[in-house]
């Protein structure tokens, strides 16, 4: 497993570097991860990423950054190894208001974004001269457990605190809709070119059909009553389970049934692909008509 990541780090940070970018845009160009699991031992799992660490090349080590996730790993739990290691943190206000240390920071956002704290987190990014990224969304209303609250919502209602020179992504379902509703809120440069977009819940998110594994066969001869026929093999190991709602193809992936998402309400002709014309045209080719 671990072998298989830092495969998957050195592709992109050979990706990353081919592309040869300006000497700032290429220390902003970082790969952001998270801890991963903890596997019954906090500790335990912080050694063997820190021996880990120190085995990757200079060149991933100049582009790694480390997120607080929903799950397990606190800005607490990742700011002391982020200063160890010389390892820049993304602060995701989402996830810190599902998992943090009680302890020492409430709920929220005034409390992480207290002085000494946040200064600790900009340290980790401008001794490395990289643009400090932050990540804000919100959960989706009406959602209480830690599990519901994980679910990224369509749109965000606010921005949180972050100095104006930093890189802050807004990670919504409505995608670059929900960056148009802030410009529109706080009156940012350009707003007023903007149409507004209804939000709309997708409910083709599950269509696909699954495949899961067959159960077993018993061992020993069966009866020729109890043989499988023949089209009940022909996905060898797997069968094909279809799981979702039914979505017809016009509709799939074009933004719902009223199809406006992501496109200026009056335009959602545009979300349909054109129908090939069916009249037949006339064309010449060396004086002779074809049709």
């Amino acid at each position: 497993m671990v072998a298989a990541a830092v495969r998957d780090l050195e592709y992109h940070d050979e990706m990353l570097t081919l592309l040869r970018l300006p000497l700032q845009q290429n220390r902003d160009a970082v790969m952001i991860i998270h801890m991963g699991g903890v596997f019954g031992d906090k500790a335990a799992t912080l050694a063997r990423f820190k021996e880990n660490y120190g085995r990757l090349s200079s060149s991933i080590k100049a582009r790694l950054v480390l997120e607080n996730d929903d799950v397990s790993w606190s800005v607490h739990d990742l700011l002391p190894v982020c200063e160890e290691l010389d390892i820049p943190l993304v602060l995701d206000y989402h996830h810190h208001n599902i998992v943090f240390d009680p302890e020492q920071v409430r709920e929220g956002t005034k409390d992480i974004s207290a002085p000494d704290l946040m200064a600790r987190i900009t340290a980790t990014w401008t001794r490395k001269d990289i643009t400090q990224k932050m990540h804000y969304s919100e959960p989706c209303a009406g959602a209480v457990t830690p599990r519901d609250r994980r679910k990224h919502s369509p749109r965000v209602a606010t921005l949180p605190p972050c100095p104006p020179d930093m890189d802050l992504m807004i990670e919504a379902k409505d995608k670059e809709q929900a960056v148009f509703e802030l410009m529109r809120t706080f009156k940012l440069p350009g707003f007023e070119l903007i149409n507004d977009v209804i939000p709309h819940e997708r409910e083709d998110e599950s269509i696909e059909p699954v495949r899961r594994k067959k159960p077993k066969k018993p061992k020993g001869r069966l009866k020729k009553k109890d043989m499988p026929k023949d089209d009940d093999d022909e996905c060898g190991d797997y069968e094909i389970v279809k799981e979702g709602k039914d979505v017809s193809e016009e509709d799939r992936s074009m933004g719902g049934p009223l199809g406006r998402v992501y496109w200026p309400l009056g335009m959602e002709d545009w979300l349909k692909p054109r129908k090939r014309d069916s009249i037949i045209t006339k064309r010449k080719v060396d004086g002779i008509e074809e049709f």
